[in-house]
């Protein structure tokens, strides 16, 4: 039985392992259900959620990352008043603060498709198209993850990354998820190889408007995106 509906929470500025936790509680009642409706004649119908947030500042270290991809000891993450977790998702180490954008969906994917890499790329798709609604255009890389600015001759500028992303999975259950840089300081990227990549730049929609823009409106913009992406109904 595919359950389409999805339930949105905006949970604001939140710590991040209070956010974490709270995932971690979402992603073990959906497995539950999961795992119970074996043993059930008519099985009941496993939840989906969207949480959007924002973090204070803080780095976090995927599965396959490397701890020396932190540039920063805890002397100077003290400094920057910044916290540091090692966590369950794929991928290295990046940032997440005020002004960036966080979504973390608590999906099913039998309610949808069974393909993790699908399902990447629908992430993706949502915020390609959500840029787009507010006049960036971007786009993927071969090879990486996330969601990235063309080089642009003309302002000196090279292939950028404005997205990064990070999912774990497990009995087709997702949990983290993406970061979009809306007004994000990017100052706080120089203290780590983002993603583990060297010779590429991060930005944001800020810097690439030249202009602040209202965070609520570009999070309703992308999970709308999503929603209609993954054919789902919002409640």
């Amino acid at each position: 039985m595919q359950n389409k509906k999805v339930n949105i929470e905006d949970l604001g500025l939140i710590d991040y392992q209070e956010a974490w936790d709270y995932q971690e509680k979402l992603f073990a009642e959906t497995v539950e259900v999961k795992l119970a409706n074996k043993k059930l004649d008519k099985p009941e119908p496993t939840p989906n959620r969207i949480l959007v947030c924002q973090h204070p500042h803080v780095y976090t270290l995927g599965k396959s990352g490397k701890e020396e991809h932190l540039l920063l000891d805890e002397k100077g993450l003290k400094q920057k008043e910044a916290s540091f977790y090692k966590i369950n998702r794929g991928g290295d180490i990046t940032y997440h603060g005020p002004g960036q954008l966080v979504v973390y969906p608590i999906l099913d994917l039998d309610n949808f498709f069974t393909d993790i890499h699908k399902y990447m790329r629908f992430l993706e798709e949502g915020v390609i198209q959500t840029l787009a609604d507010f006049g960036i255009e971007s786009g993927r890389v071969d090879g990486y993850t996330g969601v990235w600015l063309a080089e642009n001759q003309e302002k000196g500028l090279g292939e950028r990354k404005i997205c990064a992303m990070g999912v774990k999975a497990s009995r087709w259950v997702t949990m983290h998820g993406l970061a979009l840089n809306v007004n994000a300081d990017l100052g706080m990227f120089q203290n780590i190889v983002a993603c583990g990549i060297e010779d590429r730049a991060v930005t944001s929609m800020q810097v690439e408007l030249d202009r602040e823009l209202d965070l609520k409106k570009v999070g309703e913009t992308l999970v709308e995106k999503l929603v209609g992406l993954f054919e789902m109904e919002q409640v």
